[in-house]
């Protein structure tokens, strides 16, 4: 759904509450506590601004528990109305770019910058792929600087590096994109990502960075393609070249700088879950769907959590 069938179908709290309800328990609603299927729907006979309009009872004699489709989900105990929600997460969806937080706060008349942040980064957490499965075919890799500013050309890797983040990407051609924050491009990180994230049949195609001979197994180096990025874009068989990673890095970049401008390295996997996510679902037309099913089923991110210090 787009978002002005979005905005048409869920324009009460007790419409998105059956939505979800019925995309929780499909089959039926169950107790979350005990799983009874025996359950009795209780109206509220009054609406307020932090009630749902309604809540479940368990029927079973030794549970007697109540709940509401959001309990145990990334909605529960938010303030935030459902329908706002549900217009968030798909503004979130259809900015190719990202969507800042400041605009959703300003589009959804959210009451605070910090309410719309925080509400943004829970949709970004449930984007981020908990059991990714291995990329296989072509896949080309990368890595890219993020963030820091470098006024003259040919500045040692040494020092970007402490100025830089690095992020790491991998692309399947035709297919999907995953990125990595990383301290590092050296050996054990590149070795990491690639035995965890390539199938063995996996043809791979690199520039001529000499990390790639010491990180790749000889599995992967029967199979691994080089462009020498000093003379070529692509290779003289012209099919040898990493410009579709090159592309993702582009879209990655434009949107960190043009919506968001600046970016919290310590959130930076957030940002990079939501542009991955983002781009692997670009041609599915069930979007919305798809990312509220992963919102009923991501674990609840409590605002301390989130705000934090990293560990060292």
């Amino acid at each position: 759904m787009n978002l002005i069938q979005v905005a048409s179908e869920f324009q009460t709290e007790e419409q998105c509450l059956e939505f979800l309800a019925n995309s929780r328990w499909p089959a039926g609603v169950r107790c979350p506590v005990c799983g009874n299927d025996k359950v009795t729907k209780i109206t509220r006979k009054t609406e307020g601004d932090n009630k749902r309009p309604f809540t479940y009872a368990c029927s079973e004699p030794t549970c007697k528990h109540r709940f509401s489709p959001t309990v145990g989900t990334i909605f529960h105990g938010s303030h935030i109305p459902l329908r706002t929600w549900f217009l968030a997460i798909t503004i979130v969806m259809d900015a190719k770019k990202g969507m800042s937080a400041k605009q959703v706060q300003q589009h959804l008349a959210i009451g605070s910058y910090r309410t719309a942040w925080y509400m943004v980064h829970r949709i970004r957490k449930a984007m981020a792929e908990e059991h990714p499965t291995k990329m296989n075919g072509i896949v080309e890799m990368d890595e890219t600087y993020i963030g820091g500013k470098t006024k003259r050309r040919g500045v040692a890797r040494k020092i970007r590096a402490e100025q830089f983040d690095m992020v790491i990407g991998m692309r399947e051609r035709g297919g999907r994109v995953r990125f990595f924050h990383t301290p590092n491009a050296r050996k054990a990180v590149v070795k990491a990502i690639v035995d965890r994230h390539l199938s063995p049949d996996a043809k791979i195609m690199t520039d001529q960075a000499t990390v790639y001979e010491f990180a790749l197994d000889e599995t992967f180096k029967k199979n691994h393609k080089t462009v020498n990025h000093q003379i070529e874009y692509v290779a003289a068989d012209g099919h040898t070249h990493t410009n579709t990673i090159e592309s993702a890095f582009s879209l990655l970049k434009r949107g960190l700088i043009g919506s968001f401008h600046r970016v919290s390295i310590k959130h930076l996997h957030r940002y990079l879950s939501e542009f991955e996510y983002r781009f692997n679902v670009r041609n599915i037309n069930a979007k919305f769907e798809g990312i509220l099913e992963r919102l009923l089923k991501t674990e609840t991110m409590p605002y301390k959590q989130l705000i934090a210090p990293v560990a060292e």
